[in-house]
């Protein structure tokens, strides 16, 4: 025998249950998305900038057409030292291709290349690479001084870089210095850290 309802007409609409579990992991799988995604971006943004090295300045080092990673967030949180290899704009022009280059001299630094060999206040700079005698000292023939915020960059190819020598480059303000050059990608033969 059919249920007879006890009242009139029944419009209100009944309470939905809402299933607790199922919102728990939804908000759980949201959470762990927007956590991966947010940890790529900042691992890519900082860590993971990509160019590609242009022309032969920074040979044996790195080579035209190599690949190099770049961190952009080390130098927010300290400064370039010496024999650091560093990518950056030429004062600052954003239409310019990125340079790398080795630093040699920081801020409050002397400069001086005599006799093909580079000094840095008075002594002479100690290379971390089998670099050839310079033949074209350029600005640093007589001693520079650098400014609170410069700092003073040569290519590993010392024959055959365009640098801090001369003066289109100068010597290179730290807000211009995008990061530091830290791991070939490209060619397979030459992948690993700098």
């Amino acid at each position: 025998m059919p249920k007879r309802r006890k009242s009139g007409l029944n419009f209100g609409k009944q309470k939905k249950k809402i299933n607790m579990t199922v919102v728990k992991e939804i908000l759980t799988w949201a959470a762990e998305i927007l956590l991966a995604v947010l940890t790529a971006y900042t691992l890519v943004y900082f860590v993971g900038l990509r160019t590609s090295v242009v022309g032969q300045s920074m040979a044996e080092t790195l080579n035209g057409g190599d690949e190099i990673l770049v961190n952009r967030f080390i130098y927010k949180v300290t400064n370039p030292r010496p024999n650091d290899i560093v990518v950056f704009l030429p004062n600052g022009n954003e239409k310019s291709h990125y340079y790398v280059k080795r630093v040699i001299a920081t801020p409050g630094d002397v400069v001086l290349i005599e006799n093909g060999t580079v000094y840095v206040n008075g002594d002479e700079f100690p290379e971390e690479i089998q670099a050839a005698s310079i033949e074209d000292a350029g600005l640093a023939g007589e001693e520079l001084v650098l400014g609170a915020d410069e700092y003073f960059v040569l290519g590993d190819n010392r024959n055959n870089s365009e640098d801090s020598r001369y003066a289109n480059i100068g010597n290179i303000k730290k807000e211009h210095i995008i990061g530091k050059a830290w791991f070939c990608v490209s060619p397979w033969s030459e992948l690993g850290f700098l």
